[in-house]
């Protein structure tokens, strides 16, 4: 199918979003001018939103989730949004109409224990103790792992145990930074010289003396995962997730947290309140007398 013209001259004009979601963007409209053509619908001017309704219950029969059904109604109606701009449509037909909700999928997290056995690494070479230094931070300071790779030497600042992070959007933000973790970064500062290239700015560099890739700190983590005998899937942004799940479980101050990760939205940090009910509904069901429990078979 040819690229419609209102669909080209759309992307174009957002040529500065990342290349996934353009790509996103591109596949959902080229399904909406599909399902258009199908129906006989003249032109863009002409969809209204019992149509837009009706090309979401077809993706929606069709297997696609909740999750991507929110994303295609986004994009149809930044799509139309241009197309008012341009003077091809009149009304936007996607305002108000609501796609199914996604199902809440709680973060996978580490204990206390398993946290500690993987950052507690005892190896003394140089990688060892680069990333002992990684994880403590992402631990410690609840780091993306982006972030945490975008560090420069100038902006952990041990003395005052903190750090300067650029984050989504690049918003800054100023992150305290725990005692285990300065010490590890501290042991890595003093060794950084033997593997960090002339010039290099980068806090945690690779084998070659360069800034450290996203990537290679995925394979580290699961590398050491494995090492420390931690049996379940870890990845970097579970250390994110422990470091929320267990400061909000000590401390109780969502807000604070939210502050820390750098959540625009305090609702996206109260997935970390689900986690904790689960915990707070374990200890209930196995202690209290008139808990559920269940019968033997």
């Amino acid at each position: 199918m040819p690229v419609d013209p209102a669909i080209g001259g759309f992307l174009a004009g957002v040529a500065h979003l990342a290349a996934h979601s353009r790509s996103a963007y591109a596949r959902d409209l080229r399904d909406l001018a599909r399902y258009r053509a199908e129906r006989g619908i003249a032109s863009w001017g002409d969809v209204d939103a019992d149509a837009v309704r009706g090309f979401l219950a077809e993706r929606h029969r069709r297997g696609v989730g909740g999750r991507s059904l929110q994303r295609t109604l986004s994009a149809v109606r930044r799509f139309y949004r241009h197309l008012i701009e341009a003077g091809v449509a009149r009304v936007n037909p996607a305002v108000g109409v609501r796609a199914p909700k996604a199902p809440r999928r709680l973060p996978h997290v580490l204990d206390a224990d398993q946290a500690a056995r993987l950052v507690g690494i005892s190896a003394t070479d140089l990688l060892a103790v680069r990333d002992r230094a990684m994880f403590e931070l992402m631990y410690s300071s609840g780091l993306r792992v982006a972030e945490l790779t975008g560090l420069d030497v100038p902006e952990i600042d041990l003395a005052d145990a903190q750090v300067y992070v650029t984050g989504k959007g690049s918003k800054r933000r100023i992150v305290p930074v725990g005692r285990q973790a300065r010490e590890a970064v501290s042991t890595w500062l003093g060794r950084r010289c033997e593997l960090a290239a002339v010039g290099e700015q980068a806090l945690f560099v690779n084998a070659r003396g360069h800034r450290l890739s996203t990537r290679a700190v995925q394979l580290r983590i699961k590398r050491w995962a494995l090492a420390q005998g931690i049996d379940s899937a870890v990845h970097p942004h579970v250390l994110r997730h422990s470091f929320a799940s267990h400061l909000l479980e000590s401390s109780g101050d969502l807000r604070a947290v939210q502050e820390l990760l750098g959540h625009a939205d305090i609702g996206t940090t109260q997935v970390y309140t689900h986690l904790d009910f689960q915990h707070l509904a374990k200890v209930y069901d196995a202690a209290h007398p008139r808990a559920r429990r269940k019968r033997p078979a």
